[in-house]
């Protein structure tokens, strides 16, 4: 086994988009506190990442326009979203699978154009949020809510989700959630996409590789055991007891800890700040409780810091978004940075294609089947 494996501390390509630098996080620049603390727009945030500039309102106004025109999704998509929701599929495989049709029913799919590529990543990045709040709806046997061209991103999807306008604190809530996932440099999903745009492939693939590799349990879904782990705890009564045995037995304590932070993860300050706000004064709170207690518990035990899916995990609760489809919205968010990666490396491509280090046995001599 050699120090490069899993490719830690290796640079594997120049990028524009996202940058992590002494536990610090940017998208095109801008540190992501400059979003939290200027209110901006999820929308904002997914035209930066593939225009690496920030919009101008009539820019803006334009973009929001042709985002909120692709929402709604076709009644054959709607179909097999159906179908997939009775089969009780992963969540994530039933995303993957319905944009990947997303390509089959787009004709203008194979067309590799700068121009042709942005019209698919709009539309894509539209559709995202009503697949999810159809597939939600669905599987609990109620109809799907038809999205509103009226409302932005963030507001829509809950309202596609609930059947209802949400507050003003809880789209604030779930925009900031958007902005924080959107992209996060070259983690596995991302070059993941990378990789499969080099060989000129079409977007609908290169996205489709990125849920499938956030699929997998060592990338996403994190915040969903999180939210299990403080239910788990609530059911038990008492905290420290729980952990110290979770510890004791050599379990990991979900939402510490990470690859490259090291002193802070930046975006948790903003999460735990929306889950205080989200759940004051109402029966919620106990689950932001439950996270400080385990926060301070893990960081006297064990050193280790929260990352970005412990509170997320109860902003999430709190928007009556169901646990096991938290890695979805992780996706629809991340879904803005692994466009912004595809259209970059499309730009100024060259295949990636790596060469490993061979660890077998040498200079064997083949023997006969008849003599094995």
């Amino acid at each position: 086994m050699t120090d490069s494996m899993g490719l830690k501390d290796m640079i594997a390509c120049d990028t524009r988009i996202s940058a992590i630098e002494n536990d610090e996080l940017s998208y095109a620049g801008y540190n992501i506190s400059e979003f939290m603390e200027n209110n901006a727009s999820f929308e904002e945030v997914i035209y930066l990442l593939w225009n690496l500039h920030l919009p101008t309102q009539i820019e803006l106004n334009h973009f929001e326009e042709r985002l909120r025109q692709e929402y709604a999704i076709s009644d054959a998509v709607e179909q097999c979203i159906l179908i997939q929701s009775r089969k009780h599929l992963h969540p994530m495989s039933v995303l993957r699978s319905t944009v990947s049709l997303l390509g089959v029913y787009n004709i203008h799919a194979e067309e590799n154009s700068i121009e042709a590529m942005y019209d698919q990543s709009i539309q894509i990045m539209a559709k995202v949020p009503t697949i999810i709040a159809t597939f939600a709806r669905l599987r609990q046997g109620l109809t799907p809510i038809a999205p509103r061209e009226d409302l932005g991103f963030a507001a829509n999807f809950l309202y596609m989700l609930k059947g209802e306008e949400s507050s003003e604190l809880e789209v604030r809530a779930f925009n900031k959630a958007l902005i924080l996932h959107a992209d996060h440099e070259l983690n596995a999903s991302t070059f993941a996409a990378r990789v499969t745009a080099s060989t000129l492939t079409d977007i609908y693939s290169c996205v489709t590789t990125a849920i499938g590799t956030l699929k997998g349990s060592l990338h996403g879904g994190a915040n969903e055991r999180v939210f299990d782990m403080l239910m788990d705890i609530r059911e038990s009564g008492d905290t420290e007891s729980y952990l110290r045995q979770k510890l004791d037995s050599k379990k990991k304590i979900m939402g510490f800890g990470h690859r490259v932070y090291k002193t802070v993860d930046p975006r948790q300050k903003y999460l735990k700040e929306m889950a205080l706000a989200l759940t004051q004064g109402t029966d919620d709170e106990e689950f932001y409780n439950l996270s400080q207690e385990v926060e301070e518990f893990i960081r006297h035990e064990k050193g280790l810091i929260p990352n970005v899916d412990f509170y997320s995990a109860t902003v999430y609760h709190v928007l009556r978004i169901d646990s096991d489809i938290f890695t979805l919205i992780f996706a629809m968010s991340r879904m803005s940075g692994w466009i912004a990666h595809v259209q970059e490396q499309k730009k100024n491509n060259k295949l990636i294609r790596p060469r490993s280090h061979y660890a077998g046995q040498r200079d064997l001599v083949y023997m006969p089947i008849n003599r094995r």
